[in-house]
């Protein structure tokens, strides 16, 4: 379900996006200048509010995080069921330290907006003001989800508990969210796929139980260390071996901890991993065999393993009709040229997968790389 304006109305978009262009660029450096990590941005939730404030929309502010929610009633006439359409864009940002030079770099230390969300804020507030200026063509109501917490925060998880998908009083019937790329395409291209658009993620965290010792005297002991590294060694060919090479999976290891000295055996050895799925098949099948192998190895040199696999984020899955209707719109506004279908999908995951697995809807990429690069 689209909200589908008239001709002229959408040939005069990009002129009247054009005309916010100035402020829009002194919210984007403002929020950039002033990053804020997890689900409390309270800063970024005020200029936010601050923003739709006079423009008509009802503002839900979250209660478990700093989040927005704000419901724009059109007022065109409605023929058949009023419906929904869902927007989205995540505030968040990184624990990362900004080293640019830029004049509106990130003046809070170890903060940055590394991965985009200012823009997306700021588009989802351009598009508020233009959605109310056309409130009388608008045949049904839109939401707008300003969401904290994507970073691996549960945020969408925590919006949905809230309520953000019924929040106009009935179920969104369609939900679109963008984000943009600093790669992959040149700057202002829209890309997008029908079906599975990014991965699945999901947590693997082992501890290996052995018996600590001397390290002349390994014989002595169970060396929890060498069993541990074999683990990591035979997830890899776990995934070349048990998994189909077309419906592939990604493993990586980003955490691996054991010991204090040299010379001494732990009693323990500890690894966190990532694994990224791009059917619900396969992300079912990695949940039964990777504690399966790492039992059996532990097993193996008389040791035991705990094993926690956490699965944290489900597919991103854009609906075939909704994607349809995201690359219209990019098409009728920006022409054939400046719209791409990806040919796979990204391997990294979005908490929006949470949005889609309840709402149809689409999840779009848009090129925000430098010029030149």
């Amino acid at each position: 379900m689209s909200l589908h304006l008239s001709s002229p109305t959408t040939s005069s978009l990009t002129k009247d996006a054009a005309a916010l262009q100035p402020e829009l660029t002194q919210l984007r450096h403002a929020l950039h200048a002033q990053p804020e990590i997890g689900l409390h941005l309270p800063g970024t939730q005020e200029r936010v509010l601050a923003w739709l404030d006079g423009l008509g929309y009802e503002l839900i502010p979250g209660k478990g995080l700093s989040s927005v929610t704000a419901v724009l009633r059109g007022t065109a006439e409605v023929t058949g069921p009023r419906r929904t359409v869902l927007l989205r864009a995540d505030m968040d940002a990184l624990p990362v330290q900004e080293a640019t030079g830029l004049p509106y770099s990130s003046r809070i230390d170890g903060a940055m907006h590394a991965c985009g969300h200012d823009l997306h804020t700021t588009m989802l507030a351009g598009a508020a003001t233009l959605l109310a200026d056309r409130r009388h063509e608008v045949a049904g109501d839109v939401v707008l989800m300003f969401q904290p917490g994507e970073e691996g925060h549960d945020g969408a998880r925590i919006m949905i508990e809230e309520g953000v998908l019924d929040a106009s009083g009935r179920r969104a019937e369609s939900a679109f969210g963008v984000h943009v790329t600093s790669a992959l395409a040149p700057c202002g291209t829209v890309m997008s796929r029908p079906g599975a658009t990014m991965g699945a993620a999901d947590g693997l965290f082992v501890t290996v139980r052995g018996a600590g010792g001397h390290g002349s005297k390994p014989s002595t002991a169970l060396d929890p260390v060498p069993v541990a590294a074999e683990m990591v060694t035979a997830l890899q060919s776990l995934l070349t071996r048990r998994i189909d090479i077309f419906d592939p999976a990604v493993l990586t290891v980003g955490v691996f901890r054991a010991g204090t000295q040299r010379n001494i055996i732990p009693d323990t050895a500890t690894f966190e991993a990532s694994l990224r799925s791009f059917s619900r098949e396969t992300g079912d099948r990695l949940e039964r065999i990777v504690p399966e192998l790492i039992h059996g190895v532990a097993a193996a040199h008389g040791m035991t393993a705990d094993v926690e696999y956490r699965r944290e984020f489900p597919l991103t899955f854009s609906d075939s009709t909704e994607h349809s209707t995201a690359r219209e719109v990019a098409v009728d506004l920006f022409g054939d040229h400046r719209h791409v279908t990806m040919p796979h999908p990204l391997a990294a995951s979005e908490d929006f997968s949470l949005v889609l697995e309840q709402v149809p809807g689409a999840f779009v990429f848009l090129a925000a790389t430098p010029p030149g690069a």
